[in-house]
């Protein structure tokens, strides 16, 4: 191994005698000896391939951690250098198969004749395949690719190219997102798909692996025979034997009229790429082990567990085995057979019966003790939107969740609705409720612009060179036809086109959710959802019919919110897109407790002759507690995410009793302000439930590391909607 001493003026026997070691290769028998006894080290080891390796290390009484064995688990992706190499290496294969080929990848029709695209055929569809896929694709080529994992089928697709299949049903999902080995009539089948592929591709790249064995065998010489001259083959599972029977590992040489490159340092060939990447993992693992900045191994953590091959030289490989994949087990000859119970029709129907009877006697219930029609209207459209929305977002593609996001967090800045409904005075607020409501009207007009700006930005991620160019402009027709016909018909005084709009509007909403289920749709939905919240905007100010200073004062709302949104999000690094989610996530919790709080001091002298008094409190108290917790929660998601606080886990002591009294605190100040009978007692434990949730927001998310937080955004996501909700019944 070569060790640096240029960046950190200290000589090579200096290095290895540090107390932590990060390397890239495992270490040669001649630098074990200068490790210290008792000292930590971090690199690739594969300790199945080298014992006396382990045993040398074992006398030194070294803790070792293999970034190998790190398990491939979705909280461990930061750490996965594995990962990380095979995404370089998957793009170096295809930089590498263009340089030998002789033709282009793209196809092209010139003057001088026709040039065909280059066909290219990717074998697996782990991180190596999706990136070899990504990149030929782009380059030009008619890309397709094979894997045994059936769900493998949607990445391969989103990343371009043609997933290839055989007849035979045989799930090859194996453990630690690796492949299994297939069965003997799948094996023949897929041979035989490979046999006819050879014969019309130009490029064949190789991926598949099994941890512990060889490679398979899956090109033949025969199959390389009967590829046309000039082809290219490109074998990255070559170190572990290779997937081409004619491979030579290390080595780049031609065999009946086809480049076989056999190459087994494809990530070294893109240093610079790949010191970045693997440092990120190194350090991102460093920290999570990491408490108040002293290193320690807390076996506690699986992906410690599962890293760790000696701790202080107790040998700690293999780790427990992870879950594996589902796998029909056939019974052991003589085995007593386990039936299944047998089917219990009456209990079965008995308890589904009692779900249904509880369910629709709840509503029966509420229905008897509505307030007004109002509420009973707003709980039909609460309990179809509820449906409406699982079912457009159950079938959106994995690769656009992040869009998905960033969209719903845009539509949920309606929140602009409630703060305009109060807004009054002149050109500027003239008291404390007027000022709230400007204050959440402007920050939710920030998380309108700045939502829907990011959804732009992530969608064009996904978009190739070779695509058709986008007339996304033309759907400023729709948009200016429905919003310039509301208000033609509202300046004529027709009353009910305000009810028309905001089902029009809220059409347009789900159809932004359900465009966000495909990347051809995306684009329409990003637009829909735009055309949708203005309408609701534009709808609420033609109900309000507000005066012209008051017009004015929403509007420089409007405009200076959505120019502070669109701004961050434009400017922002395309890599800081997710964590900005969720610090707009923010804006929607912090509205919710505005408004919800301007509106008790709006309503307060007349509550004691209201109906619906109960609902309103309600209503308020719900708004109130969800925002403070998304207030919070979203700030922590964020600021662990782009890096500003600690991704490490904040384990209070007592945590789980802190959270509980919170919790106790919020309920008891639900309970005073419930009964409060003076507008500053009812005020004061507004303030006291908006602490007492945000404290607790700020506790259950800095409790989560920060690998989970893609998975907390989601969920913050969700309340954030809950508080939109709760703020819709209250208005």
């Amino acid at each position: 191994a070569v060790v640096s001493t240029q960046s950190t003026g200290v000589d090579r026997e200096t290095a290895f005698a540090a107390d932590v070691v990060a390397k890239v290769r495992a270490p040669a028998a001649a630098e074990i000896p200068l490790f210290n006894k008792n000292s930590t080290l971090i690199s690739f080891i594969y300790p199945a391939q080298n014992s006396e390796l382990i045993s040398a290390l074992q006398e030194k009484d070294m803790t070792v951690f293999g970034m190998d064995t790190v398990p491939r688990i979705s909280r461990a992706q930061v750490f996965d250098a594995l990962s990380s190499m095979a995404n370089i290496a998957g793009y170096k294969a295809v930089i590498e198969a263009a340089n030998h080929f002789g033709r282009f990848f793209t196809g092209q029709i010139t003057a001088a004749g026709k040039i065909p695209p280059a066909k290219v055929l990717v074998i697996g569809g782990g991180v190596a395949g999706l990136s070899s896929c990504g990149t030929a694709k782009n380059m030009g080529a008619i890309v397709r690719a094979f894997d045994t994992r059936a769900a493998v089928k949607e990445q391969v697709e989103s990343m371009g190219a043609e997933f290839l299949t055989v007849e035979i049903e045989e799930s090859g999902d194996g453990v630690g997102g690796y492949a299994k080995e297939m069965s003997p009539e799948f094996i023949a089948a897929e041979m035989d798909l490979f046999a006819k592929q050879c014969k019309e591709v130009d490029i064949i790249i190789t991926t598949a692996l099994i941890p512990g064995k060889p490679a398979p065998k899956l090109i033949t010489k025969e199959m390389i025979e009967s590829m046309k001259p000039g082809s290219v083959v490109v074998d990255l599972a070559a170190e572990a034997g290779g997937n081409i029977e004619t491979t030579k590992p290390g080595e780049i040489y031609e065999y009946a009229g086809v480049t076989h490159i056999g190459l087994t340092d494809f990530p070294s060939r893109q240093a610079t790429q790949s010191s970045t990447l693997y440092g990120n993992n190194l350090s991102k693992l460093l920290l999570s082990m990491g408490k108040d900045k002293v290193h320690q191994t807390d076996m506690e953590d699986e992906v410690v567990r599962g890293a760790c091959i000696l701790d202080q030289g107790k040998l700690m490989y293999p780790p427990p085995p992870t879950e594996p994949s589902p796998v029909a087990a056939k019974p052991a000859a003589g085995a007593a057979v386990v039936k299944a119970p047998e089917p219990q029709p009456f209990k079965d129907t008995l308890v589904s019966s009692l779900g249904y009877t509880g369910g629709l006697g709840s509503l029966v219930l509420l229905g008897a003790n509505a307030p007004n029609p109002a509420f009973t209207t707003m709980c039909t459209t609460f309990g179809l939107a509820g449906i409406c929305g699982y079912h457009t977002v159950w079938g959106v593609q994995p690769a656009l969740h992040s869009p998905l996001m960033s969209v719903t967090n845009a539509i949920s800045g309606i929140t602009a609705v409630g703060g305009l409904l109060v807004m009054g005075g002149g050109y500027l607020p003239t008291n404390t409720v007027q000022a709230l409501a400007a204050a959440a009207a402007f920050v939710s007009f920030i998380n309108i612009f700045g939502g829907f700006v990011i959804t732009q930005r992530m969608l064009d991620m996904f978009k190739r060179p070779t695509d058709p160019a986008e007339h996304n402009y033309l759907y400023g027709i729709p948009a200016l036809t429905f919003l310039g016909g509301y208000g033609y018909a509202a300046s004529q005084g027709m009353a009910d086109i305000h009810q028309m709009t905001y089902f029009a509007a809220s059409l347009c909403c789900l159809g932004a959710l359900g465009g966000l289920s495909s990347q051809s749709t995306a684009r329409v939905g990003n637009a829909l959802g735009m055309i949708g919240v203005s309408g609701g905007i534009a709808a609420t100010v033609g109900l309000l019919e507000p005066s012209t200073e008051v017009l004015a004062q929403m509007g420089g709302a409007a405009l200076l919110g959505g120019g502070v949104g669109a701004t961050i999000a434009k400017n922002v690094e395309i890599t800081s897109l997710p964590q900005l989610v969720a610090l707009f996530h923010s804006f929607v919790g912090a509205a919710a407790c505005l408004t919800c709080i301007a509106t008790y001091i709006h309503d307060f002298p007349h509550l004691a002759t209201l109906s619906n008094a109960a609902v309103l409190k309600t209503a308020i108290m719900l708004g109130t507690y969800i925002g403070g917790v998304t207030v919070t929660g979203s700030l922590v998601a964020y600021g662990k995410l782009d890096g500003k606080l600690d991704s490490a886990a904040l384990l209070l002591p007592g945590r789980h009793a802190i959270n509980a009294s919170l919790l106790a605190a919020n309920i008891a100040a639900m309970g005073v302000f419930y009964g409060a009978e003076s507008l500053g007692t009812g005020v004061g434990m507004l303030g006291a439930i908006t602490a007492g949730s945000g404290i607790m927001g700020y506790t259950l998310t800095a409790a989560i590391g920060g690998a989970d937080m893609p998975v907390v955004i989601t969920v913050l996501n969700s309340y954030s909607g809950w508080a939109l909700c709760a703020e819709g019944f209250m208005l």
